[in-house]
């Protein structure tokens, strides 16, 4: 990180829907921040400045994915890059070359973990040479599910005297549409497996990001199934495939404080008896049709309304050897895709730019910022973190 830069943080892809939306909540929550807006055009970065409010003074940045040295020009302008321009298998893989290179912080909203474990391979020396902490998911996918396990592991680490060896990640209640950039980097991640047998392996793996540790077999979590702990049934959880190698990534970062051994999986909960059952088998059949036809395509979204009324409700429980439980919450107020995810990258981008004691690398948000990231979510990103 440049403690001299120019800004604290560049938001790239400003004029897109998500990026939009942390534009926005910088401009209303954080008038001392020195922060630019970036993206391909700048006539329409300025009509959105004007759209939401931010001051005429707010600089803008033309840069663009195919032009690797407006990347270049602009990560040395500032501490931190935030870039919701994605696939990022298509458009980030410059960017992340050009932080790592330059010691500018990156964060994005990746949930493409083939793509994450190229970077790692290709830029994790560099970044740790310049001091550029390297950022992936930092939206819904995966810092929710991330902190919720760090937060449960704590308790357990209370109660058990011990963190536990086995954690499930189940969510209770969503309200929300998927954004169409998920969508997007679905289809862009099959279609590279088509072509590259090791982005299927990646695909496959667990510890894909995890390179050469290998953790014990991991729940598929890809049927329905009765949940024995719960009581309840479960269906598959379309997050998952990111959002569980991300926790594994977590503990192999913070040196495994949950264990070699540890064993994590994520399902949606769909209650007790035949209800419960045909729910899920419901819930089953709608997650095959993700990435199909006729969901929102990159830039659009839910309105304001949708937004606000969004919610998502998880439940993390950690399991002794004996049987016993911790059982713990994690609550966010907006609805997952939108309105929370960009709150979320955007209080973890300024947390991360406050952390100078945090090294350069490639990093999970949880794993680099951890009690104190859990703490500002709650205190400017509308999540809530409580033991039940």
């Amino acid at each position: 990180m440049n403690p001299s830069a120019e800004f604290d943080v560049v938001v790239h892809g400003a004029s897109g829907f998500t990026g939009r939306l942390v534009a926005e909540h910088f401009a209303k929550h954080h008038p001392d921040l020195r922060w630019a807006m970036s993206g391909r055009s700048a006539d329409k970065l300025a009509a959105v400045r004007e759209e939401i409010g931010a001051p005429a003074s707010t600089p803008l940045i033309v840069a663009d994915a195919d032009d690797p040295a407006s990347l270049g020009a602009m990560v040395v302008r500032t501490k931190a890059v935030l870039t919701t321009v994605g696939p990022y298998q298509l458009y980030g893989s410059d960017l992340v070359a050009a932080c790592a290179q330059a010691g500018t912080d990156y964060l994005d909203l990746c949930g493409e973990p083939a793509w994450m474990r190229q970077m790692i391979d290709a830029h994790e020396a560099a970044a740790k040479a310049s001091g550029a902490r390297i950022v992936f998911s930092c939206g819904f996918d995966s810092i929710p599910f991330e902190l919720g396990v760090w937060f449960v592991q704590q308790e357990a680490a209370k109660r058990f005297g011990a963190p536990a060896s086995r954690v499930k990640g189940r969510v209770r209640a969503m309200r929300g549409a998927f954004s169409g950039g998920t969508a997007a980097s679905l289809k862009a991640t099959l279609a590279a497996a088509a072509r590259d047998p090791q982005v299927l392996e990646y695909l496959k793996d667990p510890f894909a990001l995890t390179p050469d540790f290998a953790g014990p077999k991991q729940p598929h979590g890809a049927a329905v199934a009765y949940d024995e702990d719960l009581g309840q049934w479960t269906a598959p959880f379309v997050m998952a495939a990111i959002n569980t190698r991300n926790v594994h990534r977590s503990n192999w970062l913070m040196d495994q404080p949950y264990g070699a051994d540890f064993v994590y999986d994520e399902m949606a909960l769909t209650g007790p008896g035949e209800a419960g059952e045909a729910a899920a088998k419901a819930i089953g059949a709608a997650n095959a049709a993700l990435g199909a036809e006729g969901g929102p395509k990159p830039g659009e979204g839910p309105s304001q309304e949708e937004r606000e009324a969004g919610f998502y409700d998880l439940l993390f429980v950690a399991l002794a050897d004996d049987g016993r439980q911790v059982r713990a919450g994690v609550k966010g107020d907006k609805d997952p895709g939108y309105g929370s995810t960009s709150k979320m990258i955007g209080e973890t981008a300024l947390c991360l730019v406050d952390s100078p004691e945090v090294a350069g690398g490639i990093w999970t948000p949880g794993a680099a910022l951890r009690d104190k990231l859990v703490e500002r979510l709650q205190a400017k990103a509308g999540l809530v973190f409580a033991v039940e």
